[in-house]
C-alpha cells in the first residue's frame, strides 16, 4: 500500500518543484503519471518540462499519443495507459484511495498562495486520511522541504 504526500508550494513554483520530484521518481524505478485538471495547463507543463537543462532531460509525454504506454512520465487529465507506479496530481486533479492503495506513491501538489488550492488540498487529506490511507504533509515554508504532519495508513 502507497502513500499520499502532499507538497505545499510557498517558495518555488510548480515547474520548479515538479521537475525535481519527476526526476526523483524516475531515480527510484517508477513510471509516473502527472495528471492535471485542464487541458492548456498540461501543454504548458509540457513546454516547461521540455525546456529542462539537457543534463536533467525528463522523457515524457502528453497523453493521447501512439506511445502512451511506453512513456516514462504521462501527462494526462485522466487514467494513466503508461502503467504508473507514481501519480503527481497538480492543479486539483482527483485522487481516489484505491489509486492511493494500489500505487507506490501518490504526489498531491498545491500552490499555497491559492486559497482554493489550498483548501481543495485539506479536502483531499480529509478524504484520503478518513479512508485509511497513510498520508504526509510537506512545506517548504522554511525555504527547505520539511515533513510537518503524518497520518499512517489505517487497516481495513
Amino acid at each position: 500500500m502507497g502513500e499520499a504526500y502532499f507538497y505545499h508550494l510557498t517558495q518555488g513554483p510548480l515547474e520548479q518543484t515538479l521537475p525535481i520530484l519527476l526526476s526523483r521518481s524516475l531515480d527510484a524505478g517508477w513510471r509516473v503519471a502527472v495528471r492535471g485538471s485542464d487541458p492548456g495547463r498540461l501543454d504548458w507543463l509540457d513546454q516547461k518540462l521540455w525546456l529542462g537543462a539537457e543534463e536533467s532531460f525528463l522523457p515524457h509525454g502528453q497523453a493521447g499519443g501512439d506511445h502512451d504506454a511506453l512513456q516514462p512520465i504521462l501527462l494526462t487529465q485522466g487514467e494513466a495507459a503508461n502503467d504508473p507506479q507514481c501519480l503527481m496530481a497538480v492543479d486539483g486533479a482527483q485522487v481516489t484511495p484505491e489509486e492511493v492503495a494500489s500505487l507506490e506513491r501518490v504526489c498531491i501538489l498545491f500552490d499555497g498562495n491559492d486559497y482554493e488550492a489550498v483548501d481543495r488540498a485539506r479536502q483531499q487529506w480529509r478524504d484520503l486520511t478518513g479512508a485509511g490511507c497513510g498520508a504526509k504533509y510537506w512545506s517548504e515554508e522554511t525555504g527547505r522541504w520539511q515533513m510537518k504532519s503524518e497520518s499512517p495508513a489505517k487497516s481495513a
